[in-house]
């Protein structure tokens, strides 16, 4: 059995031409009755290999933060130890899900380290950054720790081209960005979920820049694009549902309707994409909106599981005609937007 990173060391050595790997993938989805570019492919796991070197590198990670916690800086550790850990398991063995943990690993290690230095711990850097925490005293790390977290994603990047590196790092920017300007300027707090939405747009944007470099979809830009699409749908669909008053534990039927509005024109987006990530991702706000509603009719139960049910059914079928539906909301996109989208 050949895996997509087989195929990809293959074109990297040179045995098979990009033209050649994107022909053997459109034979192979024909045979199964699915575009090549609508298989929307993420290399997780090559074999089980893949899961039994990842609970190993967990157990060692997790032993090493505990062990150094009493000099101040885990983290530090950690993310040194991930970095040499990704010397053998990403650079020479090539393992997908090893390779994803470890990235996300050495991301957490050097970003807490960030807020260490900081002078705050975890919970009160997520509500600093969230605009619920009014600091008593901001230190001046705060201008440059986006950068640094940016430029330590940067450097992994450079070194070992991981597809979730992209997404990773912007996380961080964005996370010790929204800390710097929600510290630095506490007057901007009643603006955060705006702050956050252009945030998200703006790896929305980022994204589509990554998936238009690749719309056959046959090289490790397309695996970039599916990563970031996943980080951008939260990040615009939570401010979005929190300005409507959707996430705060009350809402209304008019805010419901509003809720599925949303996610509809998310479906939309999706389509034009080609990106089923971003359904995935905005589908618990749906569920968060939809279970207010319920628990303000006293009717949590069955309606939730009723609403599960729908929602479920509603999925399955849309990935049944995914192809179908495409084609149509392709067919009324304008010819010059539809020139830069991935072929229907």
């Amino acid at each position: 059995m050949y895996s997509e990173s087989d195929l990809d060391a293959a074109v990297a050595a040179g045995k098979l031409t990009p033209d050649e790997a994107a022909k053997f993938r459109a034979f192979i989805a024909a045979q199964q009755t699915a575009p090549a570019v609508d298989e929307e492919y993420v290399r997780l796991v090559s074999g089980f290999n893949d899961i039994f070197v990842s609970i190993a590198l967990m157990l060692v990670l997790v032993a090493l933060g505990a062990l150094t916690a009493v000099t101040g800086l885990p983290g530090l550790w950690v993310a040194a130890a991930s970095w040499g850990l990704a010397e053998y398991f990403t650079r020479q063995r090539r393992m997908a899900l090893p390779s994803l943990l470890l990235l996300a690993t050495y991301t957490l290690g050097v970003g807490a380290t960030l807020i260490w230095l900081i002078g705050l711990n975890l919970g009160t850097g997520i509500a600093l950054a969230f605009g619920t925490l009014v600091p008593a005293a901001t230190s001046g790390m705060l201008l440059i720790c986006p950068a640094l977290i940016g430029a330590a994603a940067y450097a992994h990047w450079r070194r070992f081209r991981v597809p979730i590196t992209p997404a990773a790092g912007a996380a961080g920017v964005i996370f010790f960005g929204m800390a710097m300007l929600m510290g630095l300027a506490p007057g901007l707090r009643p603006l955060w979920s705006w702050l956050l939405l252009a945030a998200g747009l703006g790896v929305f944007w980022l994204a589509l820049r990554w998936d238009m470099s690749d719309r056959a979809r046959i090289t490790r830009r397309s695996d970039v694009a599916f990563w970031l699409h996943l980080l951008a749908a939260p990040l615009i669909v939570h401010p979005l549902f929190h300005m409507l008053g959707l996430l705060h534990g009350s809402a209304n039927a008019a805010q419901a309707m509003a809720a599925i509005a949303i996610y509809l024109g998310l479906g939309v987006v999706a389509l034009l994409v080609d990106r089923r990530a971003l359904l995935v991702s905005g589908l618990f706000y749906l569920f968060s909106a939809l279970s207010a509603v319920l628990r303000a009719t006293g009717m949590l139960g069955h309606g939730l599981a009723t609403t599960a049910l729908v929602a479920g059914a509603a999925l399955l079928l849309l990935s049944a005609f995914w192809h179908k539906a495409r084609a149509g909301v392709m067919a009324l996109t304008p010819p010059g937007l539809r020139a830069m989208l991935p072929p229907a």
